[in-house]
């Protein structure tokens, strides 16, 4: 039996865990061998593990995730207005498949992007996929989307993440155009997928903010809704560092 054949075989089958791992076996004295059927269940166990692995670091890096954050690095204090509780529920991913949002206030430096980015890799590492948006980034995508003619494509687009984070809402003024974008993209995930939204300002001036009361009744009505409510609080945690 020519081994270096069955190796370009499963190669060619895109089977790469099991080559890997039948190049391993290949490589171990014939009495440390294992015998066929131990050898079969290794092969599918190390390709099942590499095919979450790549799903996984290709989730990771469709994100667009601000920071590299785990959930271990956030710090959960009464003081900071986050408990290890309310952590350990966000972090199962039974959020996403309820279909709640996760809405995150703060001061500058309290760690709402840092919060936010840990959520969004657990969701990756979940098996979610996950898409990071500043909002600064969100309104230049959304102005290019417009004078292209790709609106709607990148509307699909986002519709096909099951977790939306848009990230300093409330910062810069949103245009008509920003606001309709949002009510037809939060109207798409409504009862389907989360979103997470991180902002300086306290949701009660969402409304004000958003400035066209109308629109502002539908946004926050399909943000609100079902959500997660998170208000960080503290000094910054830059000049802390």
């Amino acid at each position: 039996m020519n081994t270096q054949i069955t190796v370009e075989q499963l190669n060619a089958l895109k089977l790469t865990g099991m080559a890997k791992r039948y190049q391993a076996a290949l490589a171990l004295p014939s009495h440390q061998q294992e015998d066929a059927h131990s050898l079969i269940a290794l092969l599918c166990q190390s390709e099942l593990e590499y095919r979450n692995h790549y799903r996984t670091e290709r989730l990771l890096k469709n994100s667009k995730l601000r920071y590299n954050a785990l959930l271990e690095e956030v710090i959960c204090t009464p003081e900071r207005g986050l408990s290890r509780e309310m952590l350990l529920r966000l972090s199962d991913g039974m959020f996403i498949e309820k279909a709640e949002n996760i809405l995150i206030c703060g001061q500058t430096g309290t760690g709402k992007s840092f919060l936010a980015c840990a959520i969004g890799r657990s969701c990756c590492l979940l098996g979610y996929k996950t898409l990071y948006f500043s909002m600064n980034k969100f309104l230049e995508n959304l102005s290019q989307a417009k004078l292209d003619g790709s609106y709607l494509k990148w509307i699909r687009n986002i519709a096909g993440h099951q977790v939306l984070i848009l990230d300093d809402f409330g910062l810069k003024p949103l245009s008509p155009d920003a606001r309709l974008a949002m009510l037809d993209i939060l109207e798409d995930r409504y009862g389907k997928s989360a979103t997470i939204v991180t902002s300086q300002l306290p949701v009660d001036k969402w409304h004000e903010f958003i400035n066209e009361p109308s629109v502002a009744d539908a946004v926050l009505d399909r943000l609100t809704a079902s959500a997660n409510k998170i208000d960080l609080v503290g000094s910054s945690l830059r000049r802390r560092k």
